[in-house]
C-alpha cells in the first residue's frame, strides 16, 4: 500500500480567501516541525486566482500548475516540465466554503480524539485526520495503479438520500455518481451489509492522469482556470462551475460528449460548455474505480444543506480509524468516546469545550451540557450566564475573534444542530417561534434586499456604540429564554454569522488555540506525574521546546516536585522528565550521550541540600544552577544527566523507606575470634525480571519466579565474620576459584577511610557499605572509629567475602553476597535477623551504595527452592516472598533439565539499569505495556511450575527472553544470538541470566543430562569461545550459616 506522507513531496492547501493563506501556511509548517510531514516536503498555500472562485475542479487545475512550477524550479528546470512528475506524490486540499461550526474552517477545526502515537504531541484538527488517511489501508491505491481513484465511506440510506453516492460494479469500477438521488435508486448501489457507498473528499490521480491534466493550463479555455492564463491576459471563467465531482469524475463515464450538462446559457456559458469538452478530451478513456474504507469511523455534523463536507465531497469528520465504520445504531458508543476525550480538555481549559455530559469546569460549581450539545470559545467567567440557561439538546455555543478595524473583541453565536440555511429554522425551531417568544421581526435580521437566509441572519450583538463589546448576555442567553430585552437587542451593533466568520482573526483564533493547547498540556503533565499515571509526557515535552513553551513547562515541573514531599516516587519522577525537556532542548543527536558523569562540583550544593530532606530548597537550588547551562546543547545534555543523578538521590530516598521491614534483634554476642560463616547459593531468574527494578516495583508493581541453584555443586557465594582484639576493620574480598582466586585487602582504622562507602567502584565499596548500613560504625559521626568500635563491640571486626562466579555472571552475585555480609556481620556481634529482614536490608544497602537494582537477586539466593515474590504498586516498597510447593518428582526433572553455559562475554548492568529507568520514567509505550507483560508472564510461569508442566516453563522462559530484549535493547550480543539459535533445537526455552548482555545463559532442554550434547553443539558452531558449560543443582535451603569456627 502506498504510504503517501511517507513520499509526499507537495502539499498544496487550497482557499479563496488570500488573508488565510499565510495563517494556513503557519499552521503547515507546524505540522512539519511536529513530524506529522517529513522535512522535505513542499508546502505551498494557494489561493482562487480570481473571483469568484473557480470551483473545486478549476482550482485543482490552478494548484497543480503551482505545484508542477515549483518542483521544476527544484530541479533546476526553466520551464515547467511535467518529468518532474516521475517521482513526486501531490496531495493538493481544499479548504472549502463557510463552515459555521469552527472560526478557523474545515481543516483546523478541532477534533475529540488523541493520537497517542504522535512522536510530538499536538491537537488534532480534521487537516490532520485527513492527512492520515493517505497512509492508511485501504484508501491509497498501490503503487503504480492507473486512471483515478476514490475514496467511499458506508452510510446508511437516509442519509445518503441528501449526498453523493458512487454506483459500482463488482470489481470495484465505478459506473455512475449520483446526487441526492431518490430512495429507489441509492438502494441499488447498497453493499451486502445494507450500507451505502457515499463520496467522500479524497481522489487519487495516476500519473497519467495528472500529465495530462497540466497541459490544460496552456489550452484556451481551461487556462483561464490557472494563474499563468490570468497573467497572461487569458479570458477567466468567472462562474463556480468546474467542480472537482460534477465537471471532473462525472465526464469519465461519458462515452460520448454530453451537451445537456448545466450552464449559463451566455457567452460564458459557453466558455464553460467548451471548457468541460475539452475535459472530456482528457479524460476519455480514463477508469475511474472505487475503494471502500472499512477500517475508520465518522460520525455526521449536520444534516442540513447548509453545512458542507469538511473533506470536499462528504459530510463525515474521521473520528478514528482504528475501528469499522459506525452504523447508526452505535452512534451512542460513539458519544460516549467523545465525552471521554472532550472531558480531558474541558475540565482544564480556561474557555470551554464542551460536548454531551456534564463537567465540573467552572469556578461556581458544576454545569450540565446536553445532549448533542457544543460549548466552544467561551471564557470562564460566562459560567454565571450559562448556567442561569434552560440548555436543551443539540444547542451550539461559540465565540469567535474578531477584528473590526484595530478592535479585537469576542462575538458569541448560538445554533442548533438541525440547522437550515434555506430559512425554516433557528435553533431547532421555525422562525416563527423566534419572532412569537422574543418580538423580534424579519427585517430586524435582514432588512430589505437581504437574502432570508441563516447565515444572513443579523443575529448576533457585537457593540454597544456607547457601552463597548457585549458578552454573551446580551445575545446569546436571551436568544435562548435568559433575561434580557428586544430594545436592548436592536440597540447594539449586530453581525450575521457569514459576517462573523468574515471578520474572523484567525491568526490570532489559532494563536489563541496553541496556547490553550499547551496550557492545557502543562495540567495534564501535572496530572499524570501527581496520578502516577502511565502515560508518556515525551510527545508534550517535544512539542512544547518545539512552541517555545519550555520555560513554562519546567516552572510547572519545578512546582510539582517541591510539592511531592509526601510521595518522593513522583518527585523523583519529576526531575527525570526535566531531564528529558532538558535533552529536547539539546535537540536530537546534539550535545552528547545522555548517560555519563553527573558529578560536578556546580551541581553539588543542590545535591546536598536533597540528601539533607529538604526537597523544597534542593529543587529551587537545582533550577538556580539550571539556568546557567541553557545556553548550549553539550550544556543542556549535561545538565540533564545531573537531573537525573538527582532523580536517583529522591530514588533512593523513596526505596529507603522499606527500612521500616527491617527487624533485627540482640542475642548473644560470639567470643572474640570466633568466626561466623555463611554461604549462599546463586539465582536463576526464570520471570518477571525488571519488574523487580525501582521505580517500577513501586509505581507499577513487580513480580518474579526465580530458583536457588548451586554451580558445579557447590554454593558459589559466601562471606564469614569475626570480632577482632584491634579496634578496626580489616575488610577481604576475594573472587575465582582457588587456584586463581584474586584477593584484594583493605584496612579501615579511621572513620575517613569510609567516606566512599556510597562510591561503587571504591576499594571494598561493598563491605564499607555494609559496615554503615548494619549499624556497625556511624558514618558520618563525631566520634572516631576505633572509639565507637571499642564501645560497642570491644574491639575491631574482620570481614572476609569470596566469589566462584565470573564478574557480570547475572546470577545474582552482588545482592547475595551483601546479603551473606550482613548476616555474617550481624552474628558476630550478637545481632539476630529473619531473612524478610536480610531481603530488605540488601535493598537498602544497594541503595546506600547508589547501585540501584531490584530485590529479585537477594530473594533468588536467600530463599531456597524455587518461588515467586511480588511487591506491590505502593510505598514503602515491601517484598513479599511465597515458596511454591512443588513435587519432588517436578524438582528432580526441572534439575535434570536445566543447564547453565558461561558466554565468556561480560555484562554490563550498570548501562543497561539506567537507560531502562530513563526510559520508564518517560513512560515509552513499548516499556509500559512490557512491564504489564512481564507481571502477567511471572503468574503464568508460578502456574506452569506448581502445575508440574516443563513445555509451559519453557514458553514462559521464551517470552521472558522476548521481554528482556524490550527492556534493554542491545542485551543480546552477536555471539549470544549464534550460541542460542545453535541451541534452539535442543531447548524448550532459552535466555540470558539477570538483565543480560553477557555473562550465564541457562536454558531448558528437551531431555534430560543434556551437558554433553549443548557442549557438543556448541564446539561444532562457528566463531564460539571462552564458553563453559555447567551442571545446576537446585538448591532448597536458600543461605546457609555453618559451623562457627
Amino acid at each position: 500500500m502506498l504510504n503517501y506522507r511517507a513520499k509526499l513531496k507537495v502539499l498544496a492547501s487550497l482557499s479563496k480567501e488570500r488573508v488565510f493563506l499565510c495563517v494556513c501556511v503557519s499552521e503547515l509548517e507546524v505540522r512539519q516541525q511536529r513530524g506529522g510531514l517529513l522535512q522535505g516536503t513542499l508546502l505551498l498555500t494557494v489561493s482562487d486566482p480570481q473571483e469568484p472562485g473557480l470551483g473545486s475542479g478549476g482550482a485543482t487545475l490552478n494548484a497543480l500548475l503551482v505545484a508542477a512550477e515549483h518542483l521544476s524550479a527544484r530541479a533546476g528546470y526553466t520551464v515547467v516540465t511535467a518529468d518532474v512528475l516521475d517521482d513526486a506524490h501531490i496531495l493538493i486540499l481544499h479548504t472549502g466554503r463557510d463552515f459555521p461550526w469552527d472560526s478557523c474552517g474545515r481543516a483546523f477545526c478541532w477534533l475529540p480524539v488523541e493520537k497517542p502515537a504522535q512522536t510530538v504531541q499536538g491537537p488534532v484538527c480534521c487537516l490532520d485526520m485527513l492527512l492520515d488517511l493517505s497512509c492508511r489501508d485501504p484508501p491509497s491505491p498501490q503503487e503504480g495503479f492507473s486512471g483515478v481513484r476514490v475514496l467511499a465511506l458506508p452510510g446508511d440510506v437516509s442519509y445518503a438520500a441528501n449526498h453523493g453516492v458512487y454506483f459500482a460494479d463488482e470489481q470495484g469500477r465505478v459506473r455512475d455518481i449520483i446526487y441526492k438521488g431518490s430512495e429507489e435508486r441509492i438502494r441499488r448501489a447498497a453493499q451486502p451489509d445494507g450500507m451505502v457507498p457515499l463520496v467522500s473528499g479524497p481522489v487519487f490521480f495516476c500519473r497519467r492522469v495528472v500529465e495530462r491534466l497540466l497541459k490544460a493550463h496552456v489550452t484556451p479555455p481551461l487556462d483561464g482556470c490557472t494563474y499563468m492564463g490570468m497573467d497572461s491576459g487569458a479570458p477567466p471563467i468567472q462562474v463556480c462551475s468546474l467542480h472537482l465531482y460534477l465537471s471532473f469524475l462525472i465526464l469519465i463515464f461519458f462515452t460520448s460528449l454530453v451537451t445537456g450538462c448545466s450552464s449559463p446559457i451566455s457567452q460564458q456559458g459557453a466558455v464553460v460548455r467548451s471548457a468541460r469538452a475539452l475535459l472530456w478530451r482528457i479524460l476519455r478513456g480514463t477508469t475511474l474505480h472505487m475503494g471502500m474504507s472499512l477500517s475508520m469511523w465518522y460520525i455526521i455534523l449536520c444534516t442540513c444543506q447548509m453545512c458542507h463536507p469538511i473533506t470536499s465531497g462528504g459530510r463525515h469528520c474521521c473520528v478514528r480509524s482504528s475501528y469499522p465504520a459506525l452504523p447508526p445504531s452505535g452512534l451512542e458508543e460513539l458519544k460516549h468516546r467523545i465525552k471521554c476525550v472532550f472531558k480531558t480538555f474541558i475540565s482544564l481549559c480556561p474557555r470551554m469545550l464542551g460536548c454531551c455530559m456534564t463537567f465540573d469546569l467552572f469556578s461556581q460549581g458544576p454545569m450540565d451540557v446536553h445532549s448533542g450539545c457544543l460549548l466552544s470559545g467561551l471564557e470562564v467567567t460566562s459560567s454565571s450566564h450559562i448556567q442561569q440557561l434552560a440548555l436543551t439538546n443539540d444547542h451550539i455555543i461559540q465565540g469567535h475573534h474578531i477584528q473590526l478595524g484595530e478592535m479585537k473583541i469576542t462575538v458569541y453565536t448560538v445554533l442548533g444542530v438541525s440547522c437550515n440555511d434555506d430559512g425554516a429554522t433557528f435553533l431547532n425551531h421555525r422562525w416563527s417561534d423566534l419572532y412569537s417568544r422574543t418580538g423580534i421581526q424579519p427585517e430586524d435580521l435582514w432588512g430589505s434586499g437581504r437574502s432570508q437566509s441563516l447565515m444572513e441572519a443579523r443575529l448576533f450583538p457585537v457593540f454597544q456604540p456607547r457601552g463597548g463589546a457585549v458578552g454573551l448576555e446580551v445575545g446569546v442567553c436571551w436568544l435562548l429564554g435568559g433575561p434580557g430585552a428586544l430594545e436592548q437587542w436592536r440597540a447594539v451593533w449586530r453581525l450575521s454569522l457569514r459576517e462573523v466568520l468574515s471578520l474572523t482573526d484567525q491568526e490570532g483564533e489559532l494563536r489563541w488555540r496553541e496556547a490553550l493547547f499547551f496550557q492545557v498540556g502543562r495540567r495534564r503533565v501535572m496530572d499524570n506525574l501527581k496520578s502516577q499515571s502511565d502515560r508518556g509526557l515525551l510527545p508534550s515535552f517535544r512539542a512544547a521546546v518545539l512552541g517555545g513553551q519550555h520555560e513554562e513547562l519546567l516552572c510547572t515541573l519545578d512546582s510539582i516536585a517541591a510539592g511531592s514531599g509526601e510521595n518522593l516516587g513522583v518527585a523523583a519522577r519529576c526531575l527525570a522528565c526535566i531531564a528529558d525537556v532538558l535533552a529536547c532542548l539539546a535537540g536530537e543527536g546534539r550535545g552528547g550521550l545522555r548517560s555519563g558523569p553527573a558529578a560536578n562540583p556546580a551541581w553539588s550544593h543542590a545535591f546536598s541540600i536533597l540528601e539533607q530532606g529538604d526537597l523544597l530548597g534542593g529543587v529551587q537550588a537545582l533550577a538556580t544552577e539550571r539556568a546557567k547551562w541553557l545556553s548550549r546543547p553539550d550544556l543542556l545534555v549535561r545538565a540533564a544527566r545531573h537531573y537525573e543523578a538527582a532523580g536517583q538521590v529522591l530514588l533512593r530516598q523513596a526505596v529507603m523507606l522499606s527500612q521500616r521491614f527491617i527487624y533485627i534483634g540482640q542475642g548473644e554476642v560470639p567470643p572474640l575470634g570466633e568466626w561466623q560463616n555463611v554461604e549462599c547459593p546463586a539465582r536463576l531468574d526464570l520471570s518477571g525480571g525488571w519488574s523487580d527494578t525501582p521505580p517500577i516495583a513501586f509505581e507499577h508493581g513487580g513480580t518474579v519466579v526465580n530458583v536457588a541453584v548451586k554451580v558445579d555443586g557447590r554454593r558459589p557465594i559466601g562471606a564469614r565474620a569475626r570480632r577482632i582484639k584491634e579496634p578496626r576493620l580489616l575488610l577481604v574480598s576475594s573472587s575465582g576459584v582457588q587456584d586463581d582466586a584474586i584477593a584484594m585487602e583493605t584496612v579501615c582504622e579511621r572513620l575517613e577511610d569510609l567516606k566512599d562507602h556510597c562510591v561503587p567502584y571504591a576499594p571494598a565499596a561493598l563491605l564499607k557499605a555494609v559496615c554503615v548500613c548494619s549499624g556497625l560504625v556511624t558514618y558520618p559521626s563525631r566520634q572516631s572509629l576505633d572509639e565507637q568500635l571499642l564501645q560497642r563491640w570491644g574491639g575491631g571486626v574482620e570481614i572476609h567475602t569470596w566469589s566462584l562466579l565470573p564478574h557480570g555472571s547475572g546470577l545474582g552475585t552482588s545482592s547475595i553476597l551483601a546479603g551473606a555480609v550482613l548476616a555474617a556481620v550481624y552474628r558476630c556481634t550478637g545481632r539476630t535477623y529473619d531473612t524478610d529482614s536480610l531481603i530488605h536490608a540488601v535493598l537498602h544497602l544497594e541503595q546506600m551504595l547508589t547501585t540501584g537494582g531490584g530485590w529479585q537477586d537477594q530473594v533468588g539466593g536467600l530463599v531456597g527452592g524455587v518461588k515467586v515474590a511480588r511487591s506491590k504498586a505502593c510505598l514503602p516498597l515491601r517484598v513479599e516472598v511465597e515458596r511454591l510447593p512443588l513435587s519432588d518428582d517436578f524438582l528432580l526433572s526441572l534439575q535434570q533439565h536445566l543447564l547453565l553455559v558461561y558466554t565468556g562475554k561480560t555484562r554490563l548492568a550498570r548501562n543497561l539499569l539506567q537507560d531502562t529507568v530513563r526510559r520508564w520514567y518517560s513512560r515509552v509505550p513499548s516499556i509500559v505495556e512490557n512491564a504489564g507483560q512481564l507481571v502477567d508472564n511471572a503468574e503464568e510461569c508460578a502456574r506452569a511450575c506448581t502445575e508440574g508442566s516443563l513445555p509451559r516453563l519453557g514458553a514462559c522462559l521464551e517470552r521472558y527472553w522476548g521481554q528482556k530484549k524490550v527492556m534493554a535493547p542491545g542485551c543480546e550480543p552477536a555471539a549470544v544470538r549464534t550460541m542460542m539459535d545453535a541451541l534452539r533445537p535442543l531447548a524448550l526455552g532459552q535466555t540470558l541470566a539477570g538483565a543480560g548482555g553477557g555473562g550465564f545463559l541457562y536454558l531448558l532442554t528437551r531431555q534430560p543430562q543434556q551437558g554433553e550434547a549443548v557442549r557438543q553443539v556448541l564446539n561444532n558452531t562457528q566463531g564460539l569461545r571462552d564458553f563453559s558449560v555447567h551442571p545446576v543443582e537446585l538448591d532448597m535451603e536458600g543461605i546457609s550459616l555453618l559451623k562457627s569456627s
